[in-house]
């Protein structure tokens, strides 16, 4: 066995395609958030079933993605992070086929959150970046690779309305399985294994723990509104989520090999840049829910503009198209500024675009723009987070610590989630035999996401100006033995 430094600029026959690889990895988990969302009104018909019932469909993949993107970096820091990517897409694409094949609630349920576990293949392709490239190419690889999280939504939204439109549902999962079976190809083929490890012992309890934390409050959040806010189940797991981290935190502090070293994540980098992502996943999630609808209410309302899924989607798909466009952009600016100018750009650009939304939304040429400009935002802000995490973290723990980044953001969706439902559901007007939103009600949500990028602005100032590096001591070394895919 040989002793070698982690391989940042070394040279490799591969090195150009490892980040077209990866973004197309990172694009395909993304289309899976919103794979279904085309199918959500028709579930119970589809599924032969209740709607609260089907409404886990939905559930079951970010109740998967939140619990296992943590865990899936820590393990890639410790076994390989390709081989973790690996077996996130054979996550993807045995949940896929069981999607596909069935026709009842249950195993759709499951097939979905084998889905979500794959969301775990960004962060890892984030660190592998990192581990692979040199230095004058990981800024803007990070902001490519970082950019698939919204590009990945935005194109899936209308291709899986047209899919689930033109085709039998079942098709979505089929062409899942298909893409998911091409990333694996890919990465087997043309990503190198990072030489970069940690060595140590899992930690299970930890992983225990932050599972039972985070389950707890994400079922609090996205089931309160069916619940009842103040019923005794929601307030019972959010009271449990609370005591159950208390302890979690306890523990990890107390562990040799901790799953989240809380003490490198009590940093001020790490601790204020995870806060300004919970933020910005919000306000990300807040237009992903507000625009669809607003642009799908009757038009007898007064202002609904009365279109189809379909064209509601391509509505939104230029906002990730910008995201990838801007990719540039965002390396530019955190070569020249640093990645805490980038991250203050981006959420700046984030509330300019709701306050616009707040007062333009009255014709479709209207919310694309508006979509767009907070697309644009949302990419900058993306491209930043993995740079002030990746800045002040130990190399051996990136694919830990952008795990947790990425959970961040999961939560910040899920805080969203839940808002916008308190405020579409409890601001309506009776039309015909339903009731809808009023307009009142979406003013409320384009101030509110502008509200969390303001905000995650705030947060953002106060993240130190320079965060140095830590360069891999010796300490950090690795050993490579002959099983090194080098």
């Amino acid at each position: 066995m040989t002793l070698v430094d982690p391989p940042a600029a070394r040279p490799d026959s591969r090195a150009g395609l490892i980040l077209p690889t990866l973004a197309f990895a990172g694009i395909v988990v993304s289309l899976m958030q919103t794979l279904v969302v085309p199918l959500i009104h028709a579930l119970p018909d589809l599924l032969n079933t209740s709607s609260a019932t089907a409404s886990w469909v939905v559930t079951s993949t970010l109740l998967a993605a939140a619990v296992v993107t943590p865990i899936a970096g820590r393990l890639g820091d410790m076994v390989g992070k390709r081989r973790m990517i690996l077996i996130s897409m054979a996550f993807l694409v045995v949940g896929s086929v069981v999607c596909a094949l069935s026709s009842t609630v249950t195993p759709v349920i499951i097939g979905r959150a084998l889905q979500g576990a794959a969301t775990g293949a960004i962060p890892l392709g984030i660190s592998i970046l990192r581990d692979e490239l040199s230095r004058e190419r990981v800024a803007s690889a990070i902001s490519v690779m970082s950019s698939t999280m919204g590009v990945g939504g935005a194109i899936g939204l209308p291709v899986a309305a047209w899919t689930a439109q033109s085709y039998s549902w079942h098709a979505l999962f089929w062409a899942a399985a298909i893409l998911g079976a091409l990333v694996a190809i890919s990465v087997a083929v043309l990503v190198p294994e990072s030489a970069v490890r940690t060595p140590g012992r899992f930690d299970y309890p930890g992983a225990i723990g932050l599972a039972g934390g985070l389950v707890a409050l994400l079922l609090a959040l996205t089931k309160g509104a069916q619940w009842g806010w103040t019923s005794p189940l929601t307030l019972g797991l959010l009271g449990a989520s609370i005591v159950i981290f208390l302890m979690w935190g306890t523990i990890e502090l107390r562990t040799t090999d901790p799953l989240v070293d809380l003490r490198v994540s009590a940093s001020a980098t790490v601790l204020l840049t995870n806060g300004a992502s919970v933020l910005t996943g919000f306000a990300m999630y807040a237009t992903s829910l507000t625009v669809p609808q607003l642009l799908q209410a009757p038009p007898e309302t007064g202002y609904g503009l009365g279109r189809s899924m379909v064209a509601a989607s391509l509505c939104m798909a230029p906002a990730g198209i910008v995201m990838m466009m801007l990719s540039p952009v965002s390396a530019r600016l955190t070569r020249r500024h640093g990645p805490r100018v980038t991250l203050m750009v981006g959420t700046t650009v984030i509330a300019a675009g709701y306050l616009i939304g707040a007062v333009a939304m009255n014709s479709i040429w209207q919310l694309a723009v508006v979509s767009t400009i907070i697309g644009a935002g949302i990419g900058i802000a993306y491209a930043a987070m993995p740079a002030l995490i990746m800045g002040a973290v130990p190399i051996r723990e990136t694919g830990a610590a952008n795990g947790l980044n990425s959970l961040m953001r999961l939560v910040g969706t899920s805080f969203a989630a839940a808002a916008m439902t308190v405020v579409l559901t409890s601001m309506t007007q009776q039309h015909g035999p339903v009731e809808v939103p009023t307009r009142e009600a979406f003013v409320v949500t384009f101030l509110i996401g502008g509200s969390a990028a303001v905000i995650a602005l705030l947060v953002a100032f106060f993240i130190p100006r320079r965060a140095p590096e830590r360069e891999p001591t010796a300490s950090a070394r690795v050993e490579v033995g002959a099983g090194s895919a080098r």
